[in-house]
């Protein structure tokens, strides 16, 4: 059985739209309120991993906290990014949906997650 840690927010439509496709599809997670308990930095450096060639996805651009952001976060050190989205849930693109601490899944496509959840 897989290990699945959700990382959402209660007020978020596209997370609401993602657990209900997981509770239907009998997938067992454990949900995270994002910006009470934000990722880790475990699961932070992993998210730069593997969206290195495009930092910018792991955050949550249409967010008010992205748009008061006034420097270009694709010129930021590894350290600064996890700082940053360490200190603001809002910031992190979501749902972030953490599968076995090895896979990462950022925002709800139900083909991505029907891929993922044979």
């Amino acid at each position: 059985m897989e290990k699945v840690i959700f990382y959402g927010y209660s007020k978020c439509s596209t997370c609401r739209k993602a657990s209900n496709w997981l509770d239907q599809n009998n997938i067992n997670y454990i949900f995270l309120d994002m910006v009470k308990e934000p990722p880790s930095k475990k699961f932070l450096e992993l998210a730069l991993i593997q969206f290195s060639l495009d930092k910018k996805k792991i955050f949550n651009t249409r967010g008010k906290s992205f748009k008061a952001i006034d420097f270009d976060i694709l010129d930021l050190e590894k350290k600064k990014i996890i700082e940053l989205l360490s200190n603001d849930g809002k910031l992190i693109k979501r749902p972030f949906l953490i599968i076995n601490e090895s896979k990462l899944i950022l925002g709800f496509n139900e083909f991505e997650y029907a891929t993922n959840f044979k």
